[in-house]
């Protein structure tokens, strides 16, 4: 996949307003791989919303969204399955992380799927984000912060042509978002992919080529 558009694309709650001032809804906007794109949104504009549809979670929005020249309200279940496997990585804002299940086994699910990383280096990315002593801890007894680590190491032990990054360091210190955005650049890079992150305030701070206003 190398270019991911929508195209008039708004969500249902807000077919009624008339006041809608977007780079993103009722315009044509276009993410291309291998490109840094960053969503700035204030609370209540549909940033997740945006991150669902794009994922295939929801699709209670009117115009389209096309991957290349494919309208994705055509896709099969099955079809969505291979894309979130092998096309698309996603950042949840809320995680969506297994409580009952250490952080390490947190990852190794997704990973178990694709084989696409050594355990090693999924080691190194927990040393590096400084959660090297949490990796046989359960999700449940760990921080939000620490859980947002373990988020986006599971992101990146996958194929992507895009990865979604939806509000990833809203619980984290300077240091450590540096420390996450290099990481998340560095696979991506390695990918040729494109990466889009969101935010309503805080974000990772990095050299975007284009700044969208939701």
């Amino acid at each position: 996949m190398n270019r991911i558009t929508l195209q008039n694309a708004l969500p249902n709650v807000f077919a009624q307003r008339t006041d809608i001032q977007s780079d993103i809804w009722q315009t044509d906007a276009v993410f291309e791989r291998g490109h840094l794109y960053l969503v700035e949104a204030n609370s209540g504009t549909g940033k997740s919303s945006m991150c669902s549809y794009i994922i295939g979670y929801r699709h209670d929005y009117s115009g389209m969204i096309l991957f290349d020249q494919e309208d994705v309200s055509k896709y099969s279940t099955n079809k969505w399955v291979q894309i979130r496997k092998s096309s698309l990585s996603h950042v949840f804002q809320e995680l969506r992380l297994f409580p009952e299940l250490t952080a390490l086994e947190n990852v190794q699910i997704k990973n178990n799927l694709t084989h696409f990383k050594d355990k090693k280096q999924i080691l190194e990315w927990f040393d590096a984000l400084g959660i090297a002593d949490k990796v046989d801890q359960k999700i449940g007894k760990m921080s939000f912060g620490q859980q947002q680590r373990v988020a986006m190491i599971r992101a990146l032990v996958q194929p992507f042509d895009f990865l979604l990054a939806d509000e990833p360091i809203s619980h984290l210190d300077e240091t450590n978002s540096g420390i996450m955005a290099e990481i998340m650049m560095q696979e991506a890079k390695a990918q040729g992919a494109g990466v889009i992150v969101t935010s309503i305030g805080k974000h990772m701070q990095l050299p975007y080529e284009k700044v969208f206003r939701l």
